[in-house]
């Protein structure tokens, strides 16, 4: 380094006006940086973010509560079968549930929203246990529901949730494993499913007579209601003996309790305009 004291006047003078403007463009440059820059906020879990607030979103599960939810065909949440459990709302595998004090079992069963809900859409995070096997339901008629066994499962279209690993039902055709129309649309190539123990993030768009199943991002499932091709699936499936399954309606929203452990969180919904 130079000796600043063997330096001519106007060399030092040059030399400190050099260092100011260098600390300065330092100072621009540290500003702009992004990684100084605080990252956006994100929402706790089950907490709305301003924007999602904005764009209409409502939460259906407050993290603490089963507010909003009850049994389906009761007025009530079936005991010890589902719980809340570090902001989930989790549903007990069977063989964990306490029996009632006489020694008999609680009857379980799916759960379903308060309200109904016609043009949506609604996005939630889940996990199961390994092998475990759940679902969402949508479009669901709770007197349709209770009129055929058992009666405390809902009759709906369904997002089906499973481990596709270790549950044998993924073995009777690919529109019975994770994300699919169950029992009528596999989902497509772009699935991507976290391992088991790990979140996936479910959303279900249902528009008139569209619906979509996205997982993880990415759409896998799109059907439309009244169309050949669905027509066809459903004549092929389980429901079809079922009078007015496919008829579009203000349904509840349900979760199915299949014995499994599943947790589910950050459960929100926006209505829709018509089509």
């Amino acid at each position: 380094m130079t000796n600043p004291s063997r330096m001519t006047p106007t060399r030092a003078l040059l030399a400190v006006m050099g260092l100011a403007l260098l600390a300065v463009g330092c100072a621009e440059t540290d500003e702009a940086s992004p990684a100084s820059s605080p990252a956006p906020a994100e929402a706790a879990p089950n907490k709305l973010t301003a924007a999602e607030q904005a764009d209409g979103w409502r939460l259906l599960f407050d993290g603490e509560t089963f507010a909003g939810w009850r049994g389906l065909g009761r007025d009530s949440i079936p005991p010890g079968h589902w719980t809340i459990e570090d902001g989930t709302l989790r549903k007990v595998a069977s063989g964990a549930v306490p029996t009632a004090p006489d020694g008999q079992p609680l009857e379980g069963g799916d759960i379903m929203t308060v309200d109904t809900f016609g043009d949506f859409e609604l996005v939630l995070e889940w996990k199961v246990a390994p092998g475990a096997n759940s679902g969402i339901k949508y479009n669901v008629s709770e007197a349709m529901s209770t009129e055929h066994a058992p009666a405390t499962a809902a009759l709906g279209f369904e997002y089906q949730i499973l481990d596709d690993d270790r549950h044998p039902d993924a073995q009777n055709g690919p529109n019975r494993t994770a994300g699919a129309l169950y029992d009528l649309i596999p989902p497509g190539p772009a699935k991507q499913l976290k391992p088991v123990g790990e979140y996936n993030e479910a959303r279900i768009l249902f528009r008139g007579a569209h619906g979509e199943h996205w997982l993880n991002g990415a759409q896998v499932v799109a059907y439309d209601l009244g169309s050949p091709r669905f027509d066809s699936l459903l004549a092929a499936s389980k429901y079809a003996p079922v009078e007015g399954f496919a008829e579009r309606r203000r349904g509840h929203l349900v979760l199915q309790d299949h014995g499994d452990d599943v947790w589910f969180r950050n459960i929100k919904i926006r209505a829709l305009p018509p089509e």
